[in-house]
């Protein structure tokens, strides 16, 4: 489990080939722990992102593009503006995401332009996150593991599998922040997925997109399903739409700071 050394702006840990026994692969995770952690009396709540290795490092980011989300949150934490959370990263397998983050069989373009194909994995991901990934991180971490205190995370497609996992789990995570999500999949099978739910979960949703994203007003449509379903804007469900931001790493990590804030809190105390 290397670690880098402790820093103002946290300490880093890589977890090399964690098993995902229920997907049958292997994948990297990389912990952010917050600076001062001193994992005795104080115990964070953990936010879980997906595409995890464009969170922190531009050397391991998507064409260099991190979030340089531990920065953001050791200034917010340092201000008193975020009760410090553990974050988790999942890294993505390559090809194998959009199997593994599509919540139904669908197609998709390549990037050669090529028609792919996804066998909609997703509920078998969000079951590793929950069943696999936090119990490890609860076993080694001090965390605070109930759901109140435990959100997941991601943009794009990495958006579209976090609100699904949270909503098949709401016992497990209380809270999703669904960044620029890809709800145009399967001709808006996402505003299907929330119509169609029997009961509606007690979930908190952070929902955004930029406004010069290709398809952005499916966020829009998206919204609409969830505050059609009971979900209200002010209380459970936070939606913004930022006029000119785009489909990429830069947008998603300007919001990154207020999504942490809404998701995880302000200034808490973290006792426990």
């Amino acid at each position: 489990m290397p670690a880098r050394p402790a820093s103002p702006d946290g300490t880093l840990r890589l977890h090399r080939r964690f098993a995902a026994r229920v997907l049958g692969n292997q994948r990297d995770l990389v912990v952010w722990l917050p600076p001062g952690m001193d994992g005795r009396r104080r115990r964070h709540p953990v936010v879980y992102f997906q595409d995890g290795q464009n969170l922190f490092d531009p050397l391991t980011a998507f064409l260099g593009q991190a979030w340089h989300a531990g920065r953001t949150a050791a200034e917010l934490i340092r201000a008193g503006e975020l009760d410090a959370p553990i974050m988790v990263g999942i890294y993505n397998t390559g090809f194998a995401r959009m199997d593994e983050y599509a919540p139904t069989r669908g197609e998709f373009a390549g990037w050669d332009g090529e028609t792919c194909r996804s066998r909609g994995r997703a509920r078998a991901y969000a079951r590793f996150v929950a069943t696999e990934v936090k119990p490890f991180i609860d076993a080694r971490y001090p965390t605070r593991p109930g759901a109140a205190d435990t959100a997941i995370a991601g943009s794009s497609m990495g958006g579209l599998v976090a609100l699904y996992a949270a909503l098949w789990h709401p016992r497990v995570f209380g809270a999703a922040g669904v960044m620029s999500p890809s709800a145009w999949w399967d001709d808006g099978a996402p505003m299907r997925f929330v119509e169609g739910l029997k009961k509606k979960p007690a979930v908190r949703l952070w929902l955004d997109t930029g406004t010069a994203e290709p398809g952005w007003e499916n966020a829009r449509r998206l919204r609409e399903a969830l505050t059609a379903r009971g979900w209200r804007e002010g209380d459970d469900l936070h939606y913004l739409e930022v006029d000119g931001a785009e489909h990429n790493e830069a947008a998603w990590a300007a919001r990154t700071g207020p999504m942490l804030q809404w998701m995880v809190g302000s200034g808490g105390s973290g006792q426990g």
